[in-house]
């Protein structure tokens, strides 16, 4: 069964008034990505999102910004999958991850939720049998203000760190492309 990722979605809000929040980390990398690879975002109604596409050693990759509001990530990300016949190991999710301090980034399949809302509604529509790759964004130390904390822009020192970790991914890019998974693990989460 193949296992290389042809779809990286990143998670966030659509909206002038949630560019900068960190709720929109996963939206940040695939802006990345789009950036490296010089290709643009148009929007795709039937796919309730905003699609980019790439080659990499023949292969369509597919980037998508999902435009339904976190709550409803999966309507987008099945939609493309069903469509291209993506399997749900093949897609890669970037999203914002409380759980790690600022520049933290991690990658890994499967696995709970974390309560993260855009993460449950995939799970809900296609398991959770896919790739994440988990942005840290730090946490506000109270429960009662993570809406608040997410909904807000990180500060300059943590936006550079966010951006410093989202280029750090870069250098692993080519093996979730191919599907190697070990050296990605390996080369990401080993500190130099």
């Amino acid at each position: 069964m193949p296992n290389n990722i042809k779809l990286i979605v990143g998670l966030g809000n659509p909206g002038a008034e949630y560019v900068d929040t960190r709720h929109n980390a996963g939206f940040w990398f695939v802006d990345t990505l789009a950036r490296k690879f010089k290709v643009n975002f148009t929007a795709e109604s039937k796919f309730y999102g905003m699609v980019a596409r790439f080659k990499h050693n023949g292969d369509d990759v597919f980037l998508l910004k999902p435009q339904t509001f976190m709550n409803l990530s999966g309507k987008s990300v099945v939609a493309l999958a069903l469509f291209y016949k993506i399997l749900p190991n093949q897609i890669l999710v970037a999203h914002d991850e409380l759980d790690f301090t600022t520049g933290i980034i991690k990658l890994k399949q499967g696995g709970g939720n974390g309560g993260h809302n855009g993460l449950k509604d995939i799970d809900r529509v296609i398991s959770n049998n896919y790739w994440r790759l988990r942005i840290g964004i730090g946490h506000p130390g109270d429960k009662n203000k993570v809406v608040g904390y997410v909904l807000k822009s990180p500060s300059q020192n943590e936006r550079i760190d966010i951006d410093n970790s989202l280029d750090k991914t870069l250098s692993i890019l080519d093996l979730l492309l191919i599907g190697d998974f070990a050296k990605a693990l390996k080369k990401l989460h080993t500190t130099t």
